[in-house]
């Protein structure tokens, strides 16, 4: 039997905790135990704010030994950015955790696993809705970003798109997650042999909070617009 009616609190139940409630001090310790505890030494310089900021998203110290990178994953980065161009996303939780404020005023975010064509294109694909999902990206990927954050399968098959001729991005984070196909998805994007500059977290370490933070440390790096 349930009911609604309030229940008394236990009489050592405390009254109140204490915690820091002051945002900017929450914001300014956070990122100083990130960088007492977190090892940093074997990244480029242009990467420790990315480092930083996927650390803060995920709250796992050791994350950056899992990293890889491109020789020129920053510049590729700055330039898109700067040219306005498009950020894919795989999920709406990645689209929904970047700053837009960070990105020039002419940079879409897009996120098209919800189109209403999805489900038949994937049936007719005979892959999952999210890989389905990326061939809605053909004709705006060329020069853009690409931020995955959950599905190895969208990963995959934008690396056989690619292969097959189709438009090449510009930068690839790759933070896709899971048990089947995750590290694997992510070893195939780091030995692409299209020169496509990427980020990602080896293994089945991911998700869209990192895949958004990876976005918004990157663009970040920006200057602003007048």
């Amino acid at each position: 039997m349930t009911t609604d009616a309030p229940q008394d609190a236990p009489q050592d139940a405390p009254k109140s905790y204490t915690y820091e409630k002051d945002p900017a001090a929450i914001y300014r310790q956070s990122f100083s135990i990130v960088r007492a505890e977190a090892e940093l030494s074997h990244l480029p310089e242009a990467l420790h704010p990315v480092a930083v900021r996927l650390i803060h998203a995920c709250g796992m110290t050791d994350l950056p030994r899992d990293l890889a990178w491109s020789d020129d994953v920053t510049d590729a980065a700055l330039e898109a950015f700067q040219n306005a161009t498009q950020v894919f996303c795989d999920v709406e939780m990645v689209a929904h955790g970047i700053i837009r404020s960070r990105l020039p005023k002419a940079c879409d975010v897009i996120c098209t696993l919800n189109d209403v064509s999805v489900p038949e294109l994937a049936k007719r694909l005979g892959t999952t809705r999210s890989a389905a999902a990326v061939e809605l990206w053909r004709e705006r990927l060329e020069g853009s970003v690409v931020a995955i954050g959950n599905a190895p399968t969208a990963l995959f098959h934008l690396l056989e798109m690619v292969a097959a001729g189709g438009p090449r991005p510009a930068l690839v984070l790759g933070f896709a997650v899971g048990f089947v196909g995750a590290a694997e998805s992510k070893e195939a994007l780091i030995a692409n042999p299209f020169g496509i500059p990427y980020l990602v977290v080896k293994g089945r370490r991911g998700g869209s909070a990192m895949a958004a933070a990876a976005v918004n440390a990157l663009a970040a790096g920006l200057p602003e617009e007048g």
